[in-house]
């Protein structure tokens, strides 16, 4: 069962990855003339989404609903959130591998493809999406009626058993 001060640490540390992933968005490419500090920057951030799709996934393995073998249930009402953070990390880690490849030897130059610009918009499109949906799941998940028997839940459970 999660706790409220349980909960309450989870969603704090869940935000402040959000944060980070933010703010290097925003601010990694000022950093261009120093690859190795964005390179760096780009490793946390890949572990961060990495971080933040375990713990949303350790929350689940937490709810009454997982244990009452309702996963499917579970996944049927977080598939966006699930689908979207998967993709969303293999498009950052994409991105920064291209951008990395692209800068790593000449930093000084302004290097930008037409198929990064691409990769570009679409990252930053998954970014505003991911975080939209992680946060919204994040708080549905302090619901709670995802940790205890309740006339919801067995009606969940009466139409899988039919």
């Amino acid at each position: 069962m999660l706790r409220t001060s349980n909960y309450s640490l989870v969603l704090s540390l869940q935000f402040l990855l959000l944060v980070y992933d933010l703010f290097v968005n925003s601010f990694s490419e000022l950093l261009r003339t120093a690859p190795v500090i964005q390179l760096v920057l780009f490793i946390i951030q890949d572990i961060a989404i990495l971080f933040n799709i375990i713990i949303i996934f350790l929350m689940f393995f937490n709810t009454f609903v997982f244990q009452a073998g309702l996963v499917n249930l579970l996944f049927h009402k977080f598939k966006g959130t699930i689908v979207l953070s998967a993709a969303y990390l293999v498009l950052s880690i994409a991105f920064h591998i291209w951008i990395m490849n692209l800068r790593w030897k000449n930093s000084t130059h302004f290097v930008w493809t037409d198929g990064l610009q691409a990769l570009f918009v679409f990252q930053r499109l998954a970014a505003v999406l991911y975080c939209y949906f992680y946060k919204r799941t994040a708080l549905h998940l302090g619901d709670p009626r995802f940790y205890q028997d309740s006339l919801w839940l067995r009606k969940e459970f009466a139409q899988v058993r039919s």
